[in-house]
């Protein structure tokens, strides 16, 4: 089996689900976790991030209602649905793509307002900001199935103390056990508190069949699908 790779279901051979080479959780994740939370990022913020933030902040600013916070909205389809099945929050959705972000998938409802952003830089203006999303949805994708690519996934990146610092009910989908899986330990070791991680069925609250197309192409092609989920406490000090 090669280190990391996608292969086709059985029953949709055009169906790719996640493979890699890890057994089990990266041995490397509680020493990424310790430093992430003991040094600070430094990463200066991008400019157009500082400036759409910015216009967001007004506009959230003006709706005075609940926050929830889509993260990696991709095409924001999700926004959407989660604007139209909680017409009292104010729904942001958050992707680095401009193509992903220009297509059409219907009207954007008065709820809801699209971003285009840098995540890393986005959550840190975020916590900066004081936002306090009553929910905050991190959807598909974002595995980075090889052993090298940890810093990448997000509870391997030093982004992950401000991601967990705004607080709210955080809420991640994926069609990979093991992120979720390591995810609910970088939660853990951050917190002190244990997320849940169970099989997913799509549909429910959201009053939507599937929230994302990534969603609908997972479930639709045979692949389980898994949730975590935890309610956390906004954090007003990270470091110490």
């Amino acid at each position: 089996m090669p280190s990391s790779s996608l292969l086709p279901t059985a029953s949709h051979p055009s169906r790719r689900v996640v493979v890699s080479g890890q057994p089990g959780p990266h041995p490397d994740l509680a020493r990424r976790v310790a430093r992430a939370l003991a040094t600070p990022l430094q990463k200066p913020v991008a400019e157009h991030t500082r400036a759409a933030f910015a216009r967001a902040n007004a506009w959230l600013a003006a709706q005075q209602r609940p926050l929830m916070l889509d993260a990696g909205c991709g095409v924001g389809l999700s926004t959407r649905r989660l604007a139209a099945a909680f017409p009292e929050h104010a729904v942001i959705g958050v992707d680095r793509s401009a193509d992903r972000l220009s297509r059409d998938h219907g009207p954007v409802p008065a709820n809801a307002l699209l971003v285009r952003a840098d995540l890393v830089d986005f959550w840190r203006l975020a916590w900066q900001g004081g936002w306090a999303p009553v929910r905050h949805y991190l959807l598909y994708p974002n595995p980075y199935p090889k052993a090298s690519q940890l810093k990448m996934r997000w509870h391997g990146h030093p982004v992950l103390p401000w991601l967990l610092g705004l607080g709210g009910r955080l809420e991640l989908r994926t069609n990979w056990r093991l992120y979720a899986e390591e995810f609910a330990l970088a939660v853990t070791w951050a917190t002190g508190r244990e997320a849940a991680v169970a099989r997913y069925a799509p549909g429910g609250e959201s009053g939507a069949a599937y929230l994302t197309p990534f969603e609908a192409k997972y479930a639709e092609g045979g692949q389980p699908l898994w949730q975590l989920t935890i309610d956390l406490e906004r954090q007003w000090h990270l470091f110490t």
